[in-house]
């Protein structure tokens, strides 16, 4: 497993990106190259290089350890930080956090802000409750403000209001920006707008020459607007932050938040069955493949996580699967935040259909297969013997946690 090289996808565009500022750190070193007269000019300094005395250059500092025949474009790099000591003004971003961690559609939106706010401007990030996000900074957040409490934990929408009315009124931000979507940010910025008597502009995908352009007529058309203070984005809207990392400075209100008298009482999550959950619209799927020789086990293993069922083309077709859990190009394209496949050698069919997925786990026997380089996380072994050893420490975990609480 440690001899594999995993590929870095980001890594090798910005090595191939003459333009991005980390391209030259990206670059391998150049020991010899062929000068203008046509001599085999050679690098000197360069760590193996042997020189006349038969001495050879060796590295004692420990950034050569390993070969550089390991080295790949994974080499971590750090980007230039971008700062705004007094910021003219603030663009603010109310992100979902859906899991307590930034999704892919607050990323988005955070690109947006970045776009907005220009040299001048910093982009205030507006989080309730505790989270488990510790990259703020390289998703391009200049400010944090986290408002806690249990007044903001659960279903709380009227609560929360109340919270961003306030920061309002000490921060005077030049927009708001939320997104809009069904995991809180469209009602939230809604309700928000109709706090502050604004008229937002909904569904917008694009900002461009000081307007804003939204879907309209059920997605058929776009409507063009000025650019609203209150803006809800939709996914895509904007490239995220990927070339800059930020201070994420932490502030807070300097006056305390008004308790609402809440007519919502949030009586906890229902449970919902997996399987009644629609693929484009499930968080968690488990998929099979054609290396999924005991199907039993892997229903066992998806019930354990609370997963919904995938499958690839081939198990569709041989009738392991019913033709409505295909994931692909040619089933479903599906958004999941944790895609976990196991079997799935990785077509580019299939591969297509996850690409919005945020987290790709791959259980394989073959180390070189495509899931392998697209997965952020690999187990290389038998599916069977992986997912009995998964279903064992799902059972493990729930009977700890029975103790704790007793």
């Amino acid at each position: 497993m440690s001899d594999i090289i995993r590929r870095d996808p980001r890594a090798e565009w910005i090595a191939r990106n003459r333009l991005h500022p980390l391209h030259a750190a990206m670059q391998p070193a150049q020991h010899s190259w062929m000068g203008p007269n046509g001599v085999i000019r050679k690098n000197l300094h360069g760590i193996g290089f042997i020189g006349p005395n038969g001495i050879k250059r060796i590295d004692r500092s420990g950034a050569q350890q390993g070969g550089a025949s390991k080295r790949s474009a994974a080499v971590e790099v750090q980007l230039p930080l971008h700062q705004v000591p007094a910021p003219a003004f603030y663009i603010s971003v109310v992100p979902d956090m859906v899991g307590g961690r930034l999704s892919s559609h607050d990323r988005d939106l955070l690109g947006l802000a970045h776009q907005l706010a220009g040299k001048d401007g910093a982009v205030l990030a507006v989080v309730f409750g505790d989270h488990k996000e510790n990259a703020f900074a390289t998703a391009g957040v200049d400010r944090l403000l986290v408002l806690e409490g249990e007044a903001f934990s659960g279903y709380a929408p009227e609560q929360r209001v109340q919270g961003l009315r306030a920061v309002d009124n000490q921060f005077n931000p030049r927009h708001w920006l939320l997104p809009d979507s069904r995991s809180g940010g469209g009602e939230l910025g809604r309700r928000f707008a109709a706090a502050l008597g604004e008229r937002p502009a909904t569904r917008v995908w694009q900002v461009k020459d000081q307007e804003c352009i939204g879907r309209a007529g059920a997605g058929l058309q776009d409507l063009a607007r000025p650019v609203a203070r209150l803006i809800l984005a939709a996914v895509e809207c904007a490239e995220p932050v990927s070339e800059t990392r930020h201070e994420a400075l932490p502030v807070e209100l300097s006056t305390g938040v008004a308790r609402s008298l809440s007519r919502i009482e949030d009586l906890g999550a229902v449970a919902v069955d997996p399987a009644a959950i629609p693929m484009a619209e499930a968080e968690f799927i488990f998929s099979g493949g054609n290396g999924v020789k005991d199907w039993g086990l892997f229903h066992r293993t998806a019930e354990a996580l609370g997963a919904t069922e995938g499958a690839s083309r081939v198990a569709v077709d041989d009738g392991f699967m019913a033709r409505d859990r295909q994931v692909g190009a040619s089933g479903t394209w599906v958004t999941a935040r944790v895609y976990v496949a196991v079997g799935i050698s990785g077509a580019i069919q299939h591969l297509q259909g996850i690409g919005a997925c945020d987290k790709v786990v791959a259980i394989n026997l073959d180390p070189g297969c495509d899931m392998i380089k697209r997965a952020d996380l690999s187990v290389i072994g038998e599916s069977a013997e992986i997912l009995q050893a998964l279903i064992d420490a799902i059972a493990a975990y729930r009977n700890e946690a029975k103790r704790d609480a007793a």
